[in-house]
């Protein structure tokens, strides 16, 4: 059984390109969400000095959570994971946003900046979206084929397991 993700908080760390080409791996259904959520934590700690390190993060997975998403704030401290999602919109937002695209691996897909009232188009391999401030993904060097490791925080329960 795939692990499910749970609103909490963590820690957003850029790890850089993948291995291969495009991020385009052909997975299936039976790969993980997370990749083993406890060996990504821990993989966290020993990041390069070179990329942003320790970026506030906020996850949204239930239903509740992700349809409230940044609605109704001035500003965002960090980033928004949106779990699982494949497209979002910006009707009613007050600000514009960077916008990454996430396949199952953590690995960006694409990334786009909206302004308030546009509509994203949803991507077929995107798991999870990541949601900030125009032109904060850029400054932390989120652009497509990198890969991102989220590390949960002390609120967020434990990382889901994969049997």
């Amino acid at each position: 059984m795939v692990g499910r993700w749970r609103d909490g908080t963590g820690t957003l760390h850029v790890v850089g390109s993948t291995d291969g080409a495009d991020g385009a791996d052909g997975a299936d259904g039976a790969e993980e969400d997370r990749e083993g959520a406890e060996g990504t934590a821990g993989r966290a700690e020993g990041l390069s000095a070179g990329r942003a390190a320790g970026i506030p993060l906020t996850i949204a997975a239930s239903y509740r959570a992700r349809a409230r998403g940044l609605l109704g704030r001035d500003g965002l401290t960090g980033a928004l994971l949106l779990t699982p999602a494949s497209g979002v919109h910006t009707f009613r937002m007050r600000f514009a946003i960077d916008v990454a695209y996430l396949d199952r691996r953590l690995t960006v897909v694409d990334v786009h900046t909206l302004r308030p009232g546009r509509l994203g188009r949803p991507r077929l391999r995107s798991r999870h979206v990541l949601e900030a401030e125009a032109g904060a993904l850029e400054r932390w060097g989120v652009r497509r084929g990198v890969r991102v490791v989220i590390a949960p925080g002390p609120s967020a329960p434990p990382a889901p397991s994969v049997r």
